[in-house]
């Protein structure tokens, strides 16, 4: 039942607001600093990692051609946490953490909920995949 009320809340929900602009200065203060400024995982931080941060800018191509949305939404807001992180992802993942009450439609037409900065984060993200 909560979850067809989920479905029919997202339906009837105007147009998501996703600033990619917003998302790009999310994506300098949080993320850059491993992932690089053009998401290619050749970041400051990326040599002394011991596994190597994702090329972001190649999600979609990866995945397909479809960017791997719930899979990206939850490990930018810590639910599904990666090991070489050592920590929730991002390090600064009580900022993206938030309360999850905002929908984003996945490929597959179901919702995920995930809060704001996330949401901002991922059209970003989505602007910067290289087409194949």
């Amino acid at each position: 039942m909560k979850r067809l009320v989920l479905m029919a809340a997202l339906a009837a929900t105007p147009a998501l607001a996703q600033d990619a602009d917003i998302g790009r200065a999310h994506y300098h203060a949080h993320c850059a600093t491993c992932h690089g400024l053009e998401g290619r995982g050749d970041g400051p931080m990326a040599g002394v990692l011991l596994i190597k941060p994702v090329n972001l800018t190649e999600l979609s191509a990866q995945n397909g051609g479809t960017f791997p949305l719930e899979r990206v939404v939850k490990r930018i807001d810590g639910r599904d946490p990666l090991v070489s992180h050592g920590s929730p992802m991002p390090v600064y993942g009580d900022y993206f953490e938030g309360s999850f009450d905002v929908p984003m439609k996945a490929p597959t037409g179901q919702p995920v909920l995930t809060s704001q900065p996330v949401v901002d984060l991922v059209a970003y993200l989505r602007e910067i995949q290289r087409l194949e």
